[in-house]
């Protein structure tokens, strides 16, 4: 899907990011994308920690 992206489509994005949301909102709403997936990635290993560490369950073969 997004493979076919040029440097041209990206800086299109940009231009539209940056004119919806003014050059004065972009730090702050990056900082708060950055402070939610430092929350994402924490929790989500908190998740994996209670379900048993990562440690694949043992095979057996019966």
């Amino acid at each position: 899907m997004l493979g076919n992206l040029t440097g041209w489509h990206l800086l299109m994005i940009l231009a539209v990011i940056l004119l919806l949301f003014g050059a004065t909102r972009l730090p702050a709403l990056s900082r708060s994308l950055g402070q939610s997936m430092r929350i994402f990635k924490s929790e989500t290993r908190k998740l994996h920690e209670e379900d048993g560490g990562g440690e694949p369950a043992a095979k057996t073969d019966e």
